[in-house]
């Protein structure tokens, strides 16, 4: 043995100094093999997709109030009853109605240009001949909201707000604001009509439409999103320095109140007293296209998965109710309705879906206290999906919002958003956007869901309403 190798031998057989230990990380939820069979089946999902494809295919758009609404609604039941819900029904109610007319633009001066623009939801409308005025171009909302009153008032307001692609669509609340409340500020400063950049992250000559709203007291005027190519051309034409002048085109009317309504299945529980897991998305639709992933395939995806519990062989504890709420799209009028003539009952959670199809990457839930162990269980059985289990509170959703509001848990389920917000309240949301194998792992994220969720021996009571 040499000198060297037994100094070697003798540092190793000296006590190691003592090191800071990680604490080890917690141990996964064992999964039920009997949701982890659930899960897996779902993959081969054919429902969802037959669901979407029948909704666009036979009803097509379904903008909230009209005719078409009152068909999807019809045909909603049919199918709910035909995949064998119980108690399905369709509950009506009257909302005010705003309908489209015609919606043209162009440039007159001093480059003369066709534009491509929609109407949004509840714009005021123009005379049937249009209106001509100057354009005053404002590239972000932040810019427009500081000028003074003067610099807008008998104008044609133009308002950009560029919008990057999320992963989570947190950009959509930023850049959505010129949209939300644009137009109103807009009145409210005496502007002649607005035109914003569309709320898209896409670059074709696809505008996109979407609601609007106008203070009380403060009288609407004409109000359109411009194709994200179209902005980009305001904006070019206004960095010559020359004035630019507009002859815009619109004539939406408002028709007075009118039948919208929830369409509710369920799938009973075995015990009354353990309460109701809520579940579902938004059946209306804007009138540009067939709204295939808003949200044509938020329906399809719950209805499916609920059926897939339905279907197991095993009742579950907790009544499963699917609904497909109307009228989202212009305010959210049916998950208010449902607040109002179902909050007294024992609401134990909540979930809807109403990002697209796209496949789903992120969990995060209100599940807390006792009912922690069940969102731990959730984060086990769809981690194999390639879902990470986020940490910020459930209850997204407009319609399910009323709901959660009055202490139900919120579950969340993030699609990627990459993409959604190229073809969001566009003439291209149609069936050609909905990736089947995408669909089914939402079908498959679901139904572990509903299967944990839904028989979950734990109680889940009331939680604190949260701020994000």
């Amino acid at each position: 043995m040499t000198n060297r190798f037994l100094a070697v031998v003798l540092a190793l057989a000296l006590p190691f100094p003592a090191v800071a230990q990680r604490p080890a990380p917690p141990v996964p939820a064992k999964v039920d093999p009997a949701v982890a069979a659930l899960r897996d089946a779902a993959l081969k999902d054919d429902i969802a997709y037959d669901i979407v494809e029948g909704l666009t295919t036979e009803v097509g758009q379904r903008l909230a109030g009209t005719e078409a609404e009152a068909r999807a609604r019809t045909w909603a039941v049919a199918k709910l009853t035909a995949l064998g819900f119980r108690n399905v029904r369709s509950e009506p109610y009257r909302m005010p109605v705003w309908v489209r007319g015609e919606e043209r633009a162009e440039i007159v001066a001093p480059f003369p240009q066709k534009l491509v623009l929609t109407a949004l939801g509840n714009s005021g409308a123009t005379p049937a001949a249009g209106i001509i005025a100057e354009v005053a171009v404002f590239k972000t909302l932040g810019e427009f909201m500081n000028a003074p009153d003067e610099a807008v008032q008998g104008k044609i307001v133009y308002i950009g707000n560029a919008m990057a692609p999320t992963q989570d669509g947190s950009s959509y609340g930023q850049a959505g604001s010129a949209r939300f409340a644009g137009p109103g500020i807009a009145a409210r400063k005496g502007a002649l009509a607005v035109v914003i950049r569309s709320i898209g992250t896409d670059t074709h000559r696809t505008p996109h439409t979407g609601v609007t709203n106008f203070p009380d007291g403060v009288k609407p005027i004409p109000a359109a999103a411009l194709s994200v190519p179209d902005a980009k051309l305001i904006e070019a034409m206004a960095a010559r320095g020359k004035p630019l002048t507009m002859k815009l085109v619109l004539t939406p009317r408002q028709i007075g109140e009118r039948e919208s309504g929830n369409v509710i299945a369920e799938v009973p529980g075995s015990d009354p007293n353990a309460g109701i897991v809520l579940i579902g998305g938004h059946l209306d639709s804007w009138d540009l296209a067939t709204g295939a992933i808003d949200d044509a395939s938020g329906v399809a995806i719950t209805a499916a998965a609920a059926k897939r519990i339905m279907d197991s062989g095993k009742q579950p504890r907790r009544t499963i109710r699917v609904v497909w709420f109307g009228s989202e799209e212009v305010g959210g009028f049916g998950g208010r309705d449902y607040a109002r003539r179902h909050g007294a009952e024992k609401h134990v959670a909540a979930a809807e879906s109403d990002l697209g199809a796209d496949r789903i990457w992120r969990f995060e839930s209100s599940l807390e206290g006792s009912a922690k162990p069940i969102a731990d269980r959730i984060e086990s059985a769809i981690a194999p999906l390639g879902i990470v289990h986020g940490r910020g509170p459930g209850g997204d959703g407009s319609d399910i919002g009323p709901t959660v509001a009055l202490g139900v848990a919120g579950i969340d389920f993030n699609q990627s958003a990459l993409r959604y917000f190229e073809t969001h309240h566009t003439a291209d949301d149609t069936l050609d956007r909905i990736d089947p194998e995408a669909l089914r792992q939402n079908v498959a994220a679901w139904t572990a869901m509903l299967a944990i969720v839904a028989d979950a021996p734990e109680e889940i009571g009331p939680v604190a309403p949260k701020s994000r």
